[in-house]
């Protein structure tokens, strides 16, 4: 069969949905398409599911193409390459799955844990306003501004020692005043 007969049974599929004409170039193409997307480092599974989806657009826009711009193998290989395109986005790009464990959110805790966590913060929160004021700012500064003791002592225009010591000496009174008011 020439060339141009393919164009010819393109249209024939776009006008009049012309079913031995499909039959026709999906006989033709669809081996060609798979040698071809072989060729191009596709495998398996992947080169039967872009066949078939390259053949399903094929029949579905056959009325918009158009034998002046391109030729049916031009048409329907480009098809083809832009669903293999499709295809390896998807692989890369995976959908989401709602049943990962990852993205269900924890359970909430349980009311004694909760209760005992609110006390624990009330009790921190209450040491820390007794110890000196130095020594809490650079607690602040360590802990909830996540700061490094060479850039608080930087800040502070204090010595990193005089930084570390402080520091050291405020988690030994926290520790110290929550043991009291915890137990």
């Amino acid at each position: 069969m020439a060339a141009p007969a393919y164009e010819e049974l393109l249209v024939a599929v776009g006008r009049h949905r012309d079913r031995a004409a499909f039959a026709e170039l999906f006989a033709h193409f669809a081996p060609r398409l798979k040698t071809y997307l072989t060729r191009i480092g596709s495998g398996g599974e992947m080169v039967e599911e872009v066949v078939q989806e390259a053949m399903l657009m094929v029949w579905r826009r056959a009325e918009t193409f158009d034998p002046a711009q391109a030729s049916a193998s031009t048409w329907i290989f480009t098809i083809a390459r832009n669903k293999r395109i499709d295809a390896l986005r998807r692989v890369r790009r995976p959908e989401i799955d709602p049943e990962d464990p990852a993205l269900v959110p924890d359970a909430p805790k349980p009311a004694d844990e909760a209760m005992a966590e609110s006390q624990r913060d009330a009790a921190i929160k209450r040491v820390l306003k007794t110890l000196p004021e130095e020594q809490a700012a650079l607690l602040r500064q360590a802990y909830f501004e996540d700061k490094s003791h060479s850039t608080i002592a930087a800040e502070s225009d204090l010595p990193l020692g005089t930084v570390k010591s402080r520091i050291r000496l405020a988690l030994a009174k926290l520790r110290q005043g929550l043991e009291r008011e915890l137990t």
